[in-house]
């Protein structure tokens, strides 16, 4: 287990759950806030769908400042709405935007075999270009048939927990598709799955997986 994936000039920290804190020359790229212990402002927020645990109007309130953009699908908006004078960008899936700083592109994510995450509510999983380093977070998924289009994954960030989305055997069967450079477990330790389930992972995939710590933020 290591504390942090450093990259150039990209850092990569897990928050806990499937929240992680990506420095990037400097800005602050949140993903999915959730249980934010001690605020700080994020020059980007990025959300994968409008659950209470990857939509939390406490948690993103804890990061917005004058200049963060936040970047989310549709039926987040009415909740974000309630914070005065946020700077909101609404995405769908197979689309792209591109800030000063990187792009964005985003691929469904969705259940295939459970009805927690419906494909009609066209919720997200992203990838972050940042000159070149290319992170998928995959959001709440299951394996699915869109994971074959992903192209120079450096770092996937992948749920394992099972239960309302892919578990251990499910993920290491993504990376095989996917094939980045990097993997890492998420969705585990808070809400459903264990430490146990990123170890199985880990042990499934090899050296290409990587636990990180959680940070206590």
């Amino acid at each position: 287990m290591v504390d942090n994936i450093t990259l150039g000039d990209t850092i990569i920290e897990w928050l806990g759950h499937d929240t992680f804190l990506i420095n990037f020359k400097g800005k602050k790229i949140v993903i999915d806030p959730f249980r934010i212990s001690k605020p700080f402002k994020a020059d980007y927020i990025l959300i994968t769908h409008s659950h209470y645990d990857h939509c939390s109007l406490e948690d993103i309130s804890k990061l917005v400042g004058p200049n963060t953009k936040i970047i989310c699908p549709a039926d987040c908006m009415s909740k974000i709405n309630k914070i005065a004078n946020v700077n909101i960008n609404i995405i769908e899936p197979n689309s792209q935007l591109n800030t000063e700083d990187f792009s964005v592109e985003t691929i469904p994510a969705y259940n295939v075999n459970k009805e927690f995450h419906k494909r009609i509510n066209n919720w997200l999983g992203y990838v972050i270009d940042l000159n070149g380093i290319r992170i998928y977070h995959a959001g709440d998924t299951d394996l699915i048939p869109e994971m074959k289009n992903l192209k120079n994954i450096t770092i996937a960030l992948l749920p394992v927990g099972g239960t309302y989305t892919m578990n251990a055997e499910e993920a290491a069967e993504a990376v095989r598709i996917i094939n980045p450079e990097m993997a890492i477990p998420m969705h585990y330790g808070t809400i459903v799955g264990t430490i146990q389930d990123a170890q199985k992972f880990k042990n499934l995939v090899g050296d290409k997986a990587i636990i990180l710590n959680k940070k206590s933020n």
